[in-house]
């Protein structure tokens, strides 16, 4: 067995210790990564350049003012509007809540990006209205969950931030790819609430009925949501701003709506801010930990022996794309998608590139793949957020309600690798 092999083995071995023992992913990869330096006989200051050359980048600096959005709107409970004004127009439908949950996640990722805000919002606003309704639960709970999977693909995705400025992607481009397959997963979903209730009526009460009025109304509610949209979007994708400043741009509007709405004071304010720092710290700190390792496994040769070994394979491309994705789904059961996307790709990407996928395209299937993590057990983070929100139901309850989403999330990987061009039509369009 080479040195390459045993080091690699030990170093996994290595991290897996140190997780089992409850020391968090970043930390776990930073010990690991320091004994490989100390094995390699590399100073230790590799460590600081490591962390400055990985966190030192101008688009970054976009993740703290999206993640503020989110949390800002998150905290103050402004989008209660936003899911009243859908459910005035989707309330017919079978499922009537539920596709409102689904659409209210979908116009809230195109304001914050985060998974976490959006299970954590919508917990509050929608279930209780579901269960006054009587929703079977698991119904309506695991709804709630899978559709906080959208949020990483629309634009102002911090996940997309991330992996296009690790990878020196234009983020403009990366954001842009993703809106088709956003709507197309949104849609997915709603079809498969809608079959869920024609196959079982019993999981959702009678479709309701509003006024023309009623709907116009609420619409003239939501208005504002509109303007911070289209300000943020048209910001970006008309050239007009850099995505850290239409980030800036967008939380000053955030501010303004929710004052507006009369639902800011000091401690929201405070208390916002306060979780902005937190997920932003740990995204640059587990970003850094991920570099350092990175840097050990290429200077071991561990990486190269990886690339060759799998370009060495005697199969198609595709067969090797399949595994690395059934590795993702295996993995999206005890780590999140963010923890993948820096523990795998020191490894993945090179073999994506040698295998002539398009980064672009592979960032979205990436998303897809791995963002069911949120909703996998044990450990599926959305699960965890929700059950917080609501206690009175076990963990499994919102997992069998989630699960059915699985499949539209999966046929949607299935077409993106069929037709690649989905991801490129949109920004060939617009930016081209």
């Amino acid at each position: 067995m080479s040195p390459e092999v045993i080091f690699a083995i030990v170093s996994v071995a290595g991290l897996l210790f140190f997780l089992l023992m409850g020391l968090e992913i970043a930390w776990s990869v930073g010990l690991v990564s320091v004994l490989g330096l100390i094995y390699l006989g590399q100073p230790l200051e590799q460590v600081a350049s490591t962390i400055w050359t990985s966190t030192n980048s101008f688009t970054m600096t976009a993740m703290p003012m999206f993640i503020f959005m989110g949390c800002l709107l998150g905290n103050t409970g402004v989008n209660e509007y936003l899911f009243t004004a859908v459910d005035r127009w989707a309330g017919r439908l079978p499922g009537g809540l539920v596709i409102s949950v689904i659409l209210g996640n979908a116009a809230f990722a195109a304001m914050c990006g985060s998974s976490i805000a959006a299970v954590a919002t919508f917990g509050k606003v929608a279930y209780p209205a579901m269960e006054s309704r009587r929703y079977n639960p698991s119904y309506a709970l695991g709804s709630i969950a899978a559709s906080s999977v959208l949020a990483p693909l629309f634009p102002l995705s911090i996940l997309l931030i991330i992996y296009g400025s690790w990878q020196g992607l234009s983020i403009v481009r990366l954001l842009a790819s993703g809106i088709v397959p956003a709507l197309m997963l949104t849609g997915l979903f709603v079809l498969v609430a809608i079959m869920r209730v024609k196959l079982n009526p019993t999981l959702a009460p009678a479709p309701v009925t509003y006024t023309m009025s009623e709907k116009i109304q609420a619409l003239l509610h939501v208005a504002p949501f509109g303007v911070l949209i289209a300000a943020v979007v048209v910001a970006i994708f008309g050239g007009y701003m850099t995505p850290t400043e239409a980030g800036a741009l967008g939380a000053v509007l955030s501010l303004v709506l929710t004052i507006l709405y009369k639902r800011l004071n000091f401690g929201i304010l405070r208390q916002s801010l306060l979780d902005t720092l937190r997920v932003t710290s740990f995204a640059l700190f587990i970003m850094a930990m991920a570099s350092l390792m990175s840097h050990v496994f290429n200077a071991t040769g561990v990486v190269l022996l990886v690339r060759e070994a799998v370009l060495g394979l005697d199969v198609n491309r595709y067969v090797i794309l399949v595994g690395i994705l059934i590795m993702y789904l295996i993995m999206g059961c005890f780590f999140d998608s963010w923890s993948m996307l820096f523990l795998t790709f020191p490894f993945v990407m090179p073999i994506m590139s040698s295998l002539g996928f398009d980064p672009f395209w592979w960032g979205i299937v990436y998303v897809l793949a791995a963002e069911q993590s949120a909703i996998t057990p044990p450990f599926g983070l959305s699960l965890f957020v929700l059950k917080g929100v609501v206690k009175k139901y076990p963990v499994s309850t919102i997992v069998w309600g989630a699960i059915p989403y699985l499949a539209a999330i999966y046929f949607l990987v299935a077409v993106l690798i069929v037709f690649p061009g989905i991801v490129s039509w949109l920004p060939n369009m617009i930016l081209n």
